[in-house]
Protein backbone atom coordinates (compact mmCIF):
# COMPACT_ATOMS: atom_id res chain seq x y z
CA UNK A 1 0.00 0.00 0.00
CA UNK A 2 1.05 3.63 -0.59
CA UNK A 3 3.53 5.12 2.42
CA UNK A 4 0.82 7.12 4.09
CA UNK A 5 2.10 8.96 6.47
CA UNK A 6 0.21 9.48 9.67
CA UNK A 7 0.14 11.45 13.54
CA UNK A 8 -0.80 8.75 16.26
CA UNK A 9 -1.48 9.23 19.71
CA UNK A 10 -3.51 9.00 22.55
CA UNK A 11 -5.74 6.37 24.50
CA UNK A 12 -8.95 4.42 23.87
CA UNK A 13 -11.64 3.36 20.46
CA UNK A 14 -9.56 4.80 17.21
CA UNK A 15 -10.34 7.62 15.54
CA UNK A 16 -9.08 8.65 12.23
CA UNK A 17 -8.46 12.21 10.88
CA UNK A 18 -8.87 12.91 7.72
CA UNK A 19 -8.34 16.25 6.03
CA UNK A 20 -9.51 17.71 2.72
CA UNK A 21 -8.19 19.13 -0.73
CA UNK A 22 -4.79 20.89 -0.51
CA UNK A 23 -4.95 20.47 3.31
CA UNK A 24 -2.37 18.31 5.76
CA UNK A 25 -3.24 15.98 8.69
CA UNK A 26 -1.81 19.32 10.76
CA UNK A 27 -5.04 20.62 10.04
CA UNK A 28 -6.74 18.94 13.11
CA UNK A 29 -3.46 20.00 15.19
CA UNK A 30 -5.72 22.34 17.17
CA UNK A 31 -8.19 19.77 18.25
CA UNK A 32 -5.85 16.77 18.32
CA UNK A 33 -4.82 17.47 22.12
CA UNK A 34 -8.37 17.44 23.13
CA UNK A 35 -8.56 13.86 21.82
CA UNK A 36 -6.13 12.27 22.76
CA UNK A 37 -6.87 11.77 26.73
CA UNK A 38 -10.23 9.90 24.85
CA UNK A 39 -9.41 8.41 21.81
CA UNK A 40 -6.46 6.54 19.91
CA UNK A 41 -6.15 9.45 17.37
CA UNK A 42 -4.55 8.64 13.91
CA UNK A 43 -4.50 11.55 11.94
CA UNK A 44 -3.58 11.07 8.27
CA UNK A 45 -2.03 12.94 5.18
CA UNK A 46 -4.03 11.53 2.11
CA UNK A 47 -2.08 10.38 -0.44
CA UNK A 48 -0.38 13.54 -2.54
CA UNK A 49 -0.95 15.97 0.04
CA UNK A 50 1.28 16.76 3.04
CA UNK A 51 4.21 14.57 3.43
CA UNK A 52 2.40 11.50 1.84
CA UNK A 53 3.45 10.41 -1.57
CA UNK A 54 1.33 10.18 -4.36
CA UNK A 55 -0.60 7.17 -4.87
CA UNK A 56 0.02 4.12 -7.10
CA UNK A 57 -3.64 3.64 -7.47
CA UNK A 58 -4.47 7.27 -8.67
CA UNK A 59 -7.17 9.42 -7.03
CA UNK A 60 -10.59 9.23 -6.33
CA UNK A 61 -13.38 7.67 -4.05
CA UNK A 62 -12.63 3.97 -4.84
CA UNK A 63 -8.52 3.97 -4.51
CA UNK A 64 -8.86 5.99 -1.43
CA UNK A 65 -10.86 3.15 0.11
CA UNK A 66 -8.47 0.66 -0.90
CA UNK A 67 -5.82 2.44 0.10
CA UNK A 68 -7.59 3.35 4.20
CA UNK A 69 -8.60 -0.59 4.17
CA UNK A 70 -5.13 -1.89 3.76
CA UNK A 71 -4.00 1.32 6.22
CA UNK A 72 -6.65 -0.02 9.11
CA UNK A 73 -4.97 -3.81 8.53
CA UNK A 74 -1.26 -2.06 8.81
CA UNK A 75 -1.88 -0.48 11.93
CA UNK A 76 -4.39 -3.12 13.60
CA UNK A 77 -7.32 -1.21 13.17
CA UNK A 78 -10.68 -3.25 13.61
CA UNK A 79 -13.16 -0.81 11.95
CA UNK A 80 -12.23 2.57 13.46
CA UNK A 81 -13.95 5.24 13.94
CA UNK A 82 -13.72 8.38 11.27
CA UNK A 83 -14.10 11.95 10.65
CA UNK A 84 -13.09 14.10 7.92
CA UNK A 85 -13.39 17.23 7.12
CA UNK A 86 -14.40 18.60 3.12
CA UNK A 87 -13.01 15.89 0.84
CA UNK A 88 -12.09 14.35 4.32
CA UNK A 89 -15.74 14.09 5.29
CA UNK A 90 -16.57 12.65 1.81
CA UNK A 91 -14.43 10.04 2.61
CA UNK A 92 -15.44 9.00 5.81
CA UNK A 93 -18.78 9.12 4.72
CA UNK A 94 -17.79 6.91 1.72
CA UNK A 95 -16.14 4.55 4.43
CA UNK A 96 -19.17 4.46 6.53
CA UNK A 97 -21.68 3.33 3.11
CA UNK A 98 -18.38 0.59 2.44
CA UNK A 99 -18.84 -0.74 5.85
CA UNK A 100 -14.96 -0.11 7.17
CA UNK A 101 -16.02 1.91 10.12
CA UNK A 102 -17.91 2.03 12.82
CA UNK A 103 -19.23 5.38 12.78
CA UNK A 104 -18.60 8.59 10.94
CA UNK A 105 -18.66 12.28 11.48
CA UNK A 106 -18.54 14.47 8.35
CA UNK A 107 -17.84 18.40 9.23
CA UNK A 108 -18.76 20.35 5.92
CA UNK A 109 -18.63 17.40 3.29
CA UNK A 110 -18.23 17.74 -0.18
CA UNK A 111 -20.17 15.70 -2.59
CA UNK A 112 -23.04 16.69 -1.09
CA UNK A 113 -23.83 19.71 -3.64
CA UNK A 114 -25.75 20.02 -6.59
CA UNK A 115 -23.73 21.30 -10.23
CA UNK A 116 -23.67 24.97 -9.64
CA UNK A 117 -22.61 24.43 -6.56
CA UNK A 118 -19.60 21.86 -7.36
CA UNK A 119 -18.38 24.76 -9.92
CA UNK A 120 -18.34 27.34 -7.21
CA UNK A 121 -16.48 25.24 -4.75
CA UNK A 122 -14.02 23.85 -7.19
CA UNK A 123 -13.47 27.17 -8.95
CA UNK A 124 -12.69 29.13 -5.20
CA UNK A 125 -10.39 26.88 -4.11
CA UNK A 126 -8.74 26.27 -7.90
CA UNK A 127 -8.18 30.13 -7.53
CA UNK A 128 -6.51 30.10 -3.52
CA UNK A 129 -4.03 27.00 -4.84
CA UNK A 130 -3.36 29.27 -8.20
CA UNK A 131 -2.63 32.70 -5.49
CA UNK A 132 -0.28 30.34 -3.18
CA UNK A 133 1.59 29.18 -6.23
CA UNK A 134 2.05 33.04 -7.52
CA UNK A 135 3.01 34.34 -4.38
CA UNK A 136 6.66 34.11 -2.51
CA UNK A 137 6.42 32.41 0.76
CA UNK A 138 8.14 36.00 2.55
CA UNK A 139 5.00 37.39 0.81
CA UNK A 140 2.88 35.45 2.40
CA UNK A 141 4.63 35.46 5.81
CA UNK A 142 5.02 39.67 5.43
CA UNK A 143 0.58 39.38 4.96
CA UNK A 144 -0.18 36.64 7.39
CA UNK A 145 2.16 38.95 9.99
CA UNK A 146 -1.06 41.22 10.81
CA UNK A 147 -4.96 39.63 11.55
CA UNK A 148 -5.75 41.63 8.77
CA UNK A 149 -3.41 40.13 6.52
CA UNK A 150 -4.74 36.65 8.12
CA UNK A 151 -8.10 37.41 6.96
CA UNK A 152 -7.67 38.73 3.11
CA UNK A 153 -5.62 35.33 3.36
CA UNK A 154 -7.73 32.76 4.60
CA UNK A 155 -11.26 34.72 5.53
CA UNK A 156 -12.83 32.27 2.61
CA UNK A 157 -11.41 29.16 4.69
CA UNK A 158 -11.72 29.63 8.17
CA UNK A 159 -14.19 31.56 9.99
CA UNK A 160 -11.93 33.14 12.80
CA UNK A 161 -9.08 34.10 10.50
CA UNK A 162 -7.35 36.09 13.71
CA UNK A 163 -6.98 32.94 15.35
CA UNK A 164 -4.66 31.29 13.04
CA UNK A 165 -0.93 31.76 13.95
CA UNK A 166 1.45 33.31 11.24
CA UNK A 167 3.27 29.99 11.33
CA UNK A 168 0.11 28.22 10.27
CA UNK A 169 -1.25 30.31 7.54
CA UNK A 170 2.68 30.29 5.97
CA UNK A 171 2.95 26.56 6.16
CA UNK A 172 -0.82 26.06 5.22
CA UNK A 173 -0.23 28.15 1.98
CA UNK A 174 3.18 25.83 0.84
CA UNK A 175 1.10 22.46 1.47
CA UNK A 176 -1.61 24.23 -1.04
CA UNK A 177 0.64 25.53 -3.58
CA UNK A 178 2.89 22.31 -3.87
CA UNK A 179 0.16 19.16 -3.06
CA UNK A 180 0.95 16.89 -6.47
CA UNK A 181 -2.60 15.34 -5.37
CA UNK A 182 -4.59 18.77 -5.89
CA UNK A 183 -5.34 18.43 -9.59
CA UNK A 184 -6.30 14.98 -9.96
CA UNK A 185 -8.45 15.15 -7.20
CA UNK A 186 -10.63 18.23 -8.36
CA UNK A 187 -10.37 16.46 -11.65
CA UNK A 188 -12.30 13.90 -9.86
CA UNK A 189 -15.45 15.98 -9.37
CA UNK A 190 -15.56 16.76 -12.99
CA UNK A 191 -19.37 15.75 -14.36
CA UNK A 192 -22.09 15.12 -12.44
CA UNK A 193 -20.56 13.47 -9.62
CA UNK A 194 -22.35 13.80 -6.10
CA UNK A 195 -22.74 11.57 -2.54
CA UNK A 196 -25.71 10.24 -2.29
CA UNK A 197 -25.45 7.50 0.04
CA UNK A 198 -26.97 6.15 1.57
CA UNK A 199 -24.68 5.47 4.63
CA UNK A 200 -26.43 3.13 6.79
CA UNK A 201 -25.87 0.48 9.95
CA UNK A 202 -23.15 3.03 11.17
CA UNK A 203 -24.16 6.18 13.31
CA UNK A 204 -23.31 8.82 11.02
CA UNK A 205 -22.98 12.76 11.64
CA UNK A 206 -23.07 15.64 9.73
CA UNK A 207 -22.11 18.42 11.30
CA UNK A 208 -21.82 21.99 8.51
CA UNK A 209 -20.28 25.30 9.38
CA UNK A 210 -22.49 28.39 10.18
CA UNK A 211 -20.13 30.68 7.86
CA UNK A 212 -19.02 27.76 5.32
CA UNK A 213 -18.23 29.92 2.28
CA UNK A 214 -16.95 27.14 0.44
CA UNK A 215 -19.37 24.63 0.48
CA UNK A 216 -23.79 25.56 1.00
CA UNK A 217 -25.33 24.06 3.43
CA UNK A 218 -27.52 20.72 2.42
CA UNK A 219 -31.47 21.13 3.38
CA UNK A 220 -32.00 18.25 5.87
CA UNK A 221 -34.50 16.61 3.79
CA UNK A 222 -31.29 15.95 1.27
CA UNK A 223 -28.90 15.10 4.41
CA UNK A 224 -31.83 12.40 5.06
CA UNK A 225 -31.11 11.24 2.29
CA UNK A 226 -27.64 10.63 2.39
CA UNK A 227 -27.59 9.37 5.86
CA UNK A 228 -31.09 7.92 6.83
CA UNK A 229 -30.25 7.80 10.61
CA UNK A 230 -28.13 10.92 10.75
CA UNK A 231 -27.90 13.59 13.23
CA UNK A 232 -27.32 16.77 11.50
CA UNK A 233 -25.56 19.74 13.46
CA UNK A 234 -24.72 23.15 13.04
CA UNK A 235 -21.26 24.80 14.08
CA UNK A 236 -21.65 28.43 14.99
CA UNK A 237 -19.28 30.76 14.33
CA UNK A 238 -17.40 28.57 12.14
CA UNK A 239 -16.22 28.60 8.50
CA UNK A 240 -15.18 25.94 6.34
CA UNK A 241 -12.56 24.29 7.60
CA UNK A 242 -13.81 24.84 11.39
CA UNK A 243 -11.24 22.92 13.50
CA UNK A 244 -9.18 26.38 14.28
CA UNK A 245 -12.59 28.02 14.87
CA UNK A 246 -13.94 26.60 17.78
CA UNK A 247 -11.24 23.97 19.03
CA UNK A 248 -13.41 22.42 21.91
CA UNK A 249 -16.39 22.45 19.64
CA UNK A 250 -15.13 20.60 17.21
CA UNK A 251 -13.89 17.74 19.36
CA UNK A 252 -16.99 17.70 21.48
CA UNK A 253 -18.72 16.54 18.26
CA UNK A 254 -16.41 14.01 17.34
CA UNK A 255 -16.14 12.55 20.74
CA UNK A 256 -19.66 12.80 20.30
CA UNK A 257 -20.09 11.49 17.12
CA UNK A 258 -17.88 8.41 17.84
CA UNK A 259 -19.51 6.99 20.65
CA UNK A 260 -20.71 3.58 19.06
Amino acid sequence: MDDVVYDREGRGEPLVLIHGIGHRRQAWAPVFPLLTPHRDVIAVDLPGFGESPEPAGGYGVEPALVMFKGLFAELGLDRPHVAGNSLGGLLSLALGQAGLVRSVTALSPAGLWNRTQKMYAVATLKAHRAFAQRTPPHVVRRIAATAAGRKALTGMIVGKPALLTPDAVVEDAHALATAPGFEPTAAQSRGDFRFTGPVTGVPVTVAWAEHDRILARPRVADLRKVAPNGTFRLLPGCGHVPMNDDPALVARVLLQGSVR
